[in-house]
């Protein structure tokens, strides 16, 4: 402050700690002595310059504090954003961070997209309030991962003209899919219980936007229910209905090992008690391993019990999980794969014919399955 100045006058925001003037292009090109054409192109087009003179914009941007073109502004001119979004279901972003399986689909993603330089955003599918993430966040395309096809959120992705992949769930005509053959799976775990000599057959399943409780008519309610979750119970019934096997089935409405304990508890207080469950996640035959504990009972010895997805939870289990694996890593990859092939065909205006891939799965005998007592 000069002398003489009035203290109670406002001080010029320089003068405030921690602020810093902003620096734009123009900044930099009074500093060097150059247009601001030039000065773009020193960042977006270096071909346009001579490297000493692209050098020395670029040191005089250093020394001004410059932190590069503005996201927003560049994103416009180019036509890109340099992002790509996954729509997961509504409220299961947290999730997405818990969820071993989940964990790792995201996972193979990311190393697929991360030498191209592109971004990840993650999505919910929650169409309410002011701002509706599908609608509303900048991105060139989107993995539409274990949703309602019908949602409000896919529908906003596909007026928006955006390249998309489903995964995990029901493929739809132009839109590339990745799936894993759930009924195949499911069949070949059903199956493992009949052959050992199992007859009366539990069912944890999980859908989402539908009550929680016992299910009185399987087939009718897999008809209902999501991709993953009707071609997992169809694919139990495959097996069970030949053996003339009516299982138990009771619906959760997530993939919650609180839930399933609770559920798994109901079943085996039943006169009836299954000696077998088929569970469709291994997060779920968690839940049904502490229910047992908790009610005295031995893993396999009073209860068989088989999971779905070998994740890194079924070899923790003890005993550890029959289950049937599915490669997490593989489906993340090709996922990735097809977004990256069709955005390539959107930036250039061709077409291509959209491919629905399914991936095997495999049924994975360990320790908590035997025949029953």
């Amino acid at each position: 402050m000069t002398a003489g100045a009035d203290p109670g006058a406002p001080q010029p925001v320089a003068d405030y700690p921690g602020r810093v003037p902003r620096v734009t292009l123009q900044t930099i090109a009074d500093q060097v002595g150059v247009s601001r054409m030039t000065v773009s192109n020193a960042f977006s087009r270096p071909d346009q310059l001579s490297e000493k003179l692209r050098l020395r914009i670029l040191e005089a941007a250093t020394e001004l504090g410059y932190v590069g073109p503005d996201p927003a502004a560049r994103a416009l001119a180019r036509g890109t954003t340099g992002a790509i979004g996954i729509l997961l279901t509504s409220g299961s972003l947290r999730h997405a961070f818990d969820d071993d399986v989940a964990t790792g689909f995201l996972g193979a993603i990311a190393g697929e997209v991360t030498p191209t330089g592109l971004a990840l955003t993650l999505l919910t599918a929650t169409t309410g309030g002011e701002t509706i993430p599908a609608r509303d966040v900048p991105m060139d395309g989107a993995v539409v991962y274990s949703c309602d096809a019908t949602t409000e959120a896919v529908e906003y992705l596909t007026r928006r003209g955006l390249p998309m992949v489903f995964v995990d769930q029901q493929p739809a005509s132009g839109i590339p899919s990745v799936n894993v053959d759930d009924r195949a799976g499911a069949r070949a775990a059903a199956q493992h219980l009949v052959d050992l000599g199992h007859r009366r057959i539990a069912v944890l399943t999980a859908a989402t936007g539908v009550p929680p409780g016992l299910v009185k008519d399987p087939a009718a309610d897999a008809r209902h229910s999501k991709q993953v979750s009707r071609e997992r119970l169809l694919g139990y019934l495959d097996a069970l209905g030949p053996a003339g096997i009516t299982p138990v089935v009771h619906r959760q409405s997530g993939s919650n090992d609180d839930e399933a304990h609770a559920a798994a508890r109901e079943l085996l207080v039943r006169e009836d008690r299954p000696t077998g469950i088929l569970c469709f996640s291994d997060v779920i035959a968690s839940g049904v391993y502490s229910a047992a504990d908790e009610l005295g009972l031995a893993v396999p010895g009073d209860v068989s019990v088989v999971g779905f997805d070998d994740s890194p939870l079924a070899r923790r289990l003890r005993p550890q999980l029959t289950t049937v694996r599915q490669d997490v890593g593989e489906k993340g990859r090709v996922a990735a794969a097809a977004l990256m092939t069709a955005m390539q065909h959107h930036r250039e205006g061709t077409h291509a014919r959209a491919r629905h891939v399914v991936l095997p799965t495999e049924l994975v005998v360990r320790e908590s399955t035997a025949a029953p007592h």
